[in-house]
């Protein structure tokens, strides 16, 4: 279109086209939304091609507090902000705004790390008034990203966590959550643990551009075996679910998901809060020009004729008929392929109180 802006190109090994700067602070309506209210209680203690950084954080607190009420945990904890996965789609990427970074490629190139996540831990699990519950492990960004093969922060945390008899749920799309597999078949076996794998194609061209380091997804497959012949209850994430780009593939996903072991699946329809749906649009643009106009539509079908829609009871799945008809397909798929179980339910009665010096309480 003449007088239109040129489209930013596509930057190899990154997912984001661009790094503008966030421009949605200071907005009362935003108090409203779920997708806000999740942002601010999914980063730790307060507010505050390119190659990757990484800076230090010294947080007061590492475990998070949620109130949603669509999602199954009210507690989660993050070793790391921003994530060098690049997934284009990630709804985590508008929590680098609170750094003054952008949620484009300062997401994924300007880390940080927390050091002192391990000692917080076993501070905030001794606190008097502390009440158990399935704590969440990578539901904002990966703790098995790049960076933890060298500060195995998540390890860290994975110890006091079995030490302690404490539930946990791990969702990663990372196979290097098999370093650790140690640690979480004992905890598997006490009921203490389930692992989520998401897997969001499996055709490897769209992957290294929708997704560009995370790992491979026959990767992902052999770690949901590997797991799964260990012992760790594991699922299937078909997320996101992205119409016209990867809505196709939902059932070979969950065949090869199910063949590999899986025990269960669910899925999340693409969401595109804030920073994310430009984001998105740019690398649409970039990639799939021939359908970014049919994709958007869609997913403005599904978001009630928006990019996105921050309503509790409908932001996960959509609504209308694109939104009825990949539940319909996802229904059916999990019960011919046995994905239909029940979530684990871990246990909570074996949690001991860490003292805060490192050692175990006796009684």
């Amino acid at each position: 279109m003449d007088g239109a802006p040129p489209l930013p190109p596509a930057i190899p090994g990154r997912g984001a086209p661009s790094n503008q700067s966030s421009r949605r602070f200071s907005l009362p309506v935003r108090e409203a939304d779920g997708d806000w209210l999740d942002e601010r209680q999914s980063v730790d203690g307060e507010p505050t091609a390119p190659s990757t950084t990484v800076s230090l954080e010294r947080p007061r607190t590492i475990i998070a507090r949620n109130s949603s009420p669509d999602i199954g945990f009210d507690r989660s904890i993050n070793a790391y902000r921003g994530c060098e996965h690049g997934c284009i789609y990630c709804y985590a990427r508008p929590t680098h705004a609170f750094l003054d970074l952008s949620p484009g490629l300062d997401f994924e190139t300007r880390l940080t790390v927390k050091p002192d996540a391990a000692q917080l831990l076993r501070r905030e699990l001794s606190a008097p008034g502390y009440r158990v519950a399935p704590l969440a492990m990578g539901t904002n960004t990966d703790g098995y990203q790049p960076i933890e093969r060298e500060w195995q922060i998540t390890r860290q945390l994975l110890a006091i966590l079995s030490e302690t008899g404490h539930p946990l749920i791990i969702t990663t799309k990372s196979d290097r959550i098999l370093r650790d597999l140690d640690l979480l078949a004992e905890m598997a076996s006490r009921k203490l643990l389930c692992v989520s794998l998401s897997v969001t194609t499996l055709d490897a061209a769209i992957a290294r551009s929708l997704e560009p380091r995370a790992p491979h997804p026959a990767k992902r497959l052999k770690a949901i075996e590997a797991l799964a012949k260990a012992g760790v209850p594991v699922q299937v994430n078909v997320s996101p679910v992205i119409p016209s780009i990867t809505d196709h593939e939902m059932e070979r996903i969950l065949a090869a998901a199910a063949n590999a072991g899986a025990y269960r699946a669910t899925y999340i329809v693409v969401r595109l809060p804030h920073e994310v749906a430009p984001l998105f649009r740019q690398w649409l643009d970039a990639h799939f020009p021939d359908r970014a106009a049919r994709v958007m539509s869609i997913i403005q079908d599904i978001r009630g004729g928006r990019d996105n829609d921050p309503n509790f009871a409908t932001r996960m799945k959509g609504t209308g008929v694109w939104a009825d008809l990949i539940r319909a397909r996802f229904k059916r798929a999990i019960r011919a392929y046995d994905l239909d179980t029940p979530p684990v339910d871990l246990d909570c009665t074996q949690f001991t109180p860490p003292e805060r010096n490192g050692q175990m309480r006796l009684f």
